[in-house]
């Protein structure tokens, strides 16, 4: 009877012991997760990204794209695929989606989730306040949060060069502004483009307007109709998606007149494409580059190496390369690229102060 016992505690055993190990076998044929980074331990999980955009889109050809190149660089560098436990992206069709949107990348479990736009500052506020232990990101707003860091950019120094190539390179003496929502970043890029126009030529005409939105190209291209009917020559654009129609404008002016002096200064990132008319004509003259993308991988990397730097506010200047004039490709001249290297010079050093907001 004992031997009968043992034979069965044997057979057990052994069988428990063929269980365990074929479940081991298992394991080590599993792959490693699909997007953990290379050259990590297995297991370690990879530090997802995510991003909320703002009614503008991702494709807006500025400033959303901008921050969505930067989720982008920031998966490649550390070879993450698109979707969960990688990078991702949510697109906003009206403000109503902000809250639902941040919270279904919440649920997503992402450990790093950026809202892109002043216009998100409520949402991103009130769902850190009620998710403590996640860390956010926005992009030009101010949350006072510990699990957030905010991002701003002196808009004001680089529109600054904007006004001073604008001035410069006008043969009417009239050049443009087209705002979208009347938003103090927005005030920002209008105040620098002012200043910048008035310091080389005080007797400058400066039409300002802003068309309510950053997702209306129509608006964007009936703004620049009337401004080149009464005789603009150069428009600034900060106006997201409908700065599109602002280009849109000028390249059916000068595909009908090549002669015309007709020019387009983009905004965020370089939109030197959409002012292309054929291969040989362009109408944009410059953009006025503002460096989100490298923010975005910057901020990104922080987090993951245990450094997020949660609760502060990062500002990005001239000085700090976080704006600039996009390479004009040879529309400016160099006596006019002179001049706008020295002012671009003194603001750097602080000899020149910007203002935010246009003076009265």
């Amino acid at each position: 009877m004992k031997k009968r016992k043992f034979g069965l505690v044997l057979s057990s055993v052994l069988a428990a012991s063929a269980i365990l190990g074929a479940c081991g076998s298992k394991d080590e044929d599993k792959p490693a997760k699909e997007n953990e980074t290379s050259g990590e331990s297995n297991k370690e999980e990879a530090f997802s990204v995510a991003m909320v955009t703002d009614v503008g889109g991702v494709d807006d050809k500025s400033f959303n794209q901008s921050a969505w190149e930067g989720v982008q660089d920031y998966g490649k560098e550390h070879n993450l695929k698109k979707g969960d436990g990688g990078f991702d992206y949510l697109q906003s069709k009206s403000d109503a989606d902000y809250d639902s949107n941040l919270n279904a990348l919440l649920r997503r479990d992402f450990n790093l989730i950026y809202g892109i736009g002043f216009m998100m500052e409520d949402s991103m506020t009130a769902i850190a306040e009620e998710n403590p232990d996640n860390k956010f990101a926005i992009i030009d707003a101010e949350v006072k949060a510990d699990n957030v860091v905010s991002v701003l950019f002196k808009e004001q120094e680089g529109a600054f060069l904007a006004g001073v190539a604008a001035a410069k390179m006008s043969k009417s003496g009239k050049v443009g502004f087209v705002g979208g929502v009347d938003i103090p970043v927005i005030n920002r890029f209008e105040a620098g483009f002012v200043e910048g126009a008035k310091a080389v030529n005080p007797d400058i005409e400066i039409q300002s307007k802003y068309t309510g939105a950053f997702d209306k190209a129509d608006l964007g291209k009936v703004t620049a109709n009337s401004m080149y009917s009464s005789g603009v020559d150069v428009i600034f654009h900060a106006a997201g998606a409908t700065g599109n129609g602002v280009f849109s404008e000028a390249k059916e002016r000068k595909k009908k007149d090549p002669n015309a002096n007709i020019w387009v200064i983009g905004v965020d990132a370089d939109q030197y494409e959409e002012g292309k008319v054929d291969d040989k004509t362009n109408v944009t003259l410059t953009s006025m580059l503002k460096g989100v993308n490298t923010a975005v991988v910057d901020i990104s990397n922080k987090a993951k190496n245990g450094e997020f730097p949660g609760g502060k506010t990062l500002t990005y200047g001239l000085a700090e390369d976080g704006v600039k004039l996009a390479d004009s490709r040879g529309a400016i001249p160099e006596d006019v690229q002179k001049v706008i290297d020295e002012y671009k010079e003194k603001i750097a050093k602080g000899e020149i102060k910007v203002p935010e907001k246009v003076k009265k």
